[in-house]
């Protein structure tokens, strides 16, 4: 017999004590609001969902309707529940505070309501990213600090990806687990348990056209790539660039490979492009629960602590072994 979402996080909380009633709850609205942004991202130009909203978020990039719309879905599904007692997003300048009238909980999500937007006009696979963390001890009235914490801090954290099928990927702190939506039945069932990635791969993910602003050990590591059987590295290597990370690191959970955006010149006061609380710190952790590694080039992810709510951080995640590789071309002198 199948194994629902419903089921596995009950399973997750009573046999398993992994997570309390709570969390389970939560993390079955933020599996609705998934579904029903699926429905909308299906929808495509049917539901006038496609093109720019000619608005900028926070980041100075110009958001597309679709943008606007998973983010309000995301806090229409959430806010009510008395499980949060605020939220954060990639798409708002500011926390989002639970309004009075609804009961607060114990909880703080963070999300990236649609990662990989440049793909939604030209139907290509992009998704949702999300994160939980706990509301610190004695605070009352929550404010932007209160999100501050690093990525070790994490209760939750998954995706929901978009493409040929809708699946979400979840962790609670014990490994990595699938599910694939089956519109039929209207539920997320598990299709894939202990999803664990190859410490070896030949496959890299990188946006080749910065290769010209990229730092010294970056550009090492992807020539030796490049030199293929004849070079240091003895073995040929695909490349892959889907331009959504969420895309990306599925691809990377399902089989392997190492996806890198690195810190470069362009922009060089910025640590990075990605932001650290709605995308790296959740991907980093769903990454190391199935056996990989994530740093920034220097040190792990999940060790660093934030000091705003939209930091930036340089990404290197995926494969073990490459990671490492990676990373210590950066620590060498």
């Amino acid at each position: 017999m199948s194994t629902s979402l419903s089921r596995y996080l009950v399973e997750q909380q009573r046999a398993k004590g992994k997570i309390p009633p709570e969390l389970r709850l939560l993390l079955e609205v933020v599996a609705r609001a998934c579904k029903s942004i699926s429905h909308s991202v299906n929808k495509g130009a049917l539901g006038g969902v496609l093109g720019s909203a000619s608005t900028e978020n926070i980041q100075g990039e110009v958001q597309k309707k679709l943008d606007i719309i998973a983010n309000e879905v995301l806090i229409d599904a959430n806010e009510w529940g008395g499980h949060l007692a605020a939220m954060a997003s990639e798409e708002m300048d500011s926390i989002y505070l639970v309004p009075n009238r609804y009961p607060k909980g114990e909880y703080l999500l963070l999300f990236d309501p649609l990662d990989g937007s440049s793909n939604i006009d030209v139907n290509v696979s992009i998704g949702t990213i999300f994160s939980v963390l706990k509301k610190p001890d004695g605070v009352e009235d929550v404010s932007e600090k209160d999100f501050l914490q690093s990525g070790s801090q994490q209760v939750t954290a998954g995706y929901c990806v978009y493409g040929p099928q809708t699946t979400l990927v979840l962790t609670v702190g014990n490994g990595v687990d699938m599910f694939t939506l089956d519109r039929e039945q209207g539920s997320f069932v598990l299709t894939h348990e202990g999803i664990q990635i190859p410490a070896d791969t030949k496959e890299f993910a990188i946006n080749m056209s910065n290769m010209r602003h990229w730092d010294d050990p970056v550009k090492k590591y992807i020539d030796e790539c490049l030199q293929g059987k004849e070079g240091p590295r003895g073995k040929d290597f695909n490349m892959r660039w889907i331009a959504s990370m969420v895309a990306d690191v599925h691809r990377i959970l399902t089989r392997g490979g190492v996806f890198m955006y690195p810190w470069d010149k362009r922009e060089p006061s910025k640590p990075g492009k990605l932001r650290l609380m709605y995308e790296a710190n959740p991907m980093s952790w769903l990454v190391e629960q199935a056996g990989g590694a994530a740093t920034n080039g220097k040190q792990r992810i999940l060790d660093i602590v934030p000091t705003q709510l939209h930091e930036r951080v340089s990404v290197i995640l995926g494969s073990n072994n490459e990671v490492e590789r990676v990373t210590g071309y950066h620590l060498k002198p």
